[in-house]
């Protein structure tokens, strides 16, 4: 800033620092805000993977693969209201240090300090929509389709020694262990668990050892049971069924079972707009809509940042937090809106768009009358 008590004739200079400074101020308030709501967000969401990994859902070595691809839909939540919140502090940090009445003395305006402002926002407009547009259906698409496959299928890496784990279909398995060479499983015990309600035998097999198989020819996969007993019990019966067997094969199903991953949110940008129906506008509409809100935001936040020295660079800071809640609250409202039919697509979330745009430029009208003092 000392530069700018210098020559004032030599303003292009000037400019060039100030720009500098404050996209400096910015982007580096922005980035902590971001770090600590990712690690917010990305702590729960892991908690949540590392439990069901814990029962067996799926194992513990995709983790890394599921947090890397649910990272896009993460930041395009977390950018927007990071840069928001960069602005209030860095700014409000200015005006605290009346560094603000040394731009005012060199001529700067709200205006001017908007013009400034608009390179970072479009940076983050850029990201937000890179993430919005092309990553975070990408991302959801193999993140769901690895869950899919983990969850369809009984693999021996997924088994824990020692506990009961289910593995789809009603089946509960069982084993205290493997064999040395980690191919076979040890003491298996599978529980089938008919439908209710109906004359359905519940079976429960037990085994000295199994493992599974695969036939590449038709795609199916068995569990093959060696050595033990099988027994089916129906409810309401008072007998049971009982065979001895050396060599049991169970079917678990198809390699290849996957349910139809159709959802609007796993499909591309370009596939929503040529379906044109009102849940594929609706998505659409969320995705191109995100980066426009950050140009909205930045619009908003620089008159916001706007504090008394004696007030504190917080004091405005809960009054604009509310303000991003009400809204990201009115465009998730039109967007189910918009889904469900209740809400032309024509109209969509445009108008939401418009009323906070219009909102900003009458704060940066109202800063701009009063001037920076």
């Amino acid at each position: 800033m000392g530069a700018l008590h210098g020559n004032l004739r030599d303003w292009p200079e000037n400019a060039l620092i100030l720009f500098r400074y404050l996209t400096r101020e910015v982007l580096l308030t922005m980035s902590a805000v971001a770090g600590i709501l990712l690690l917010v967000i990305m702590g729960s969401r892991f908690i949540r993977y590392f439990a069901n990994a814990a029962e067996g859902d799926f194992p513990v070595t995709i983790l890394g693969n599921l947090m890397l691809f649910h990272l896009p839909g993460f930041m395009e939540l977390v950018l927007p209201l990071a840069f928001f919140l960069g602005i209030l502090l860095a700014y409000g940090q200015l005006y605290m240090n009346s560094e603000i009445t040394v731009m005012v003395a060199c001529g700067i305006s709200p205006l001017k300090l908007l013009n400034i402002t608009l390179l970072p926002s479009m940076v983050v407009a850029v990201l937000v929509g890179i993430c919005s547009i092309w990553l975070t259906p990408w991302g959801s698409m193999l993140t769901e389709e690895i869950i899919q496959e983990q969850r369809s299928r009984l693999d021996t890496s997924v088994l824990t020694p020692g506990r009961f784990q289910e593995f789809g279909e009603g089946r509960t398995a069982y084993i205290s262990g493997f064999s040395r060479d980690g191919k076979k499983m040890e003491d298996v015990f599978v529980h089938e668990l008919g439908n209710r309600g109906e004359n359905v035998p519940n079976y429960v097999t037990r085994a000295d050892q199994g493992y599974q198989e695969v036939r590449d020819e038709t795609g199916s996969r068995f569990l093959v049971l060696e050595s033990g007993d099988r027994f089916g019990v129906t409810p309401g019966e008072h007998r049971a069924e009982h065979l001895s067997f050396e060599r049991y094969i169970m079917r678990l199903g198809l390699s290849g079972d996957r349910r139809e991953l159709d959802a609007m949110e796993y499909q591309n940008t370009a596939a929503l707009w040529q379906n044109g129906g009102p849940a594929a506008m609706a998505q659409w509409q969320w995705r191109v809509g995100l980066p426009l809100m950050v140009f909205v935001l930045g619009l908003m936040a620089q008159p916001l940042s706007r504090v008394n020295p004696r007030q504190g660079r917080f004091a405005k800071l809960l009054p604009a937090v509310f303000l991003y809640v009400a809204y990201l609250s009115l465009l998730l409202a039109a967007i189910d809106a918009i889904g469900s039919g209740a809400l032309p697509a024509a109209l969509g979330v445009w108008p939401i768009h418009g009323a906070f745009l219009t909102l900003g430029l009458v704060l940066l009208w109202h800063s701009q009358r009063r001037g920076m003092r």
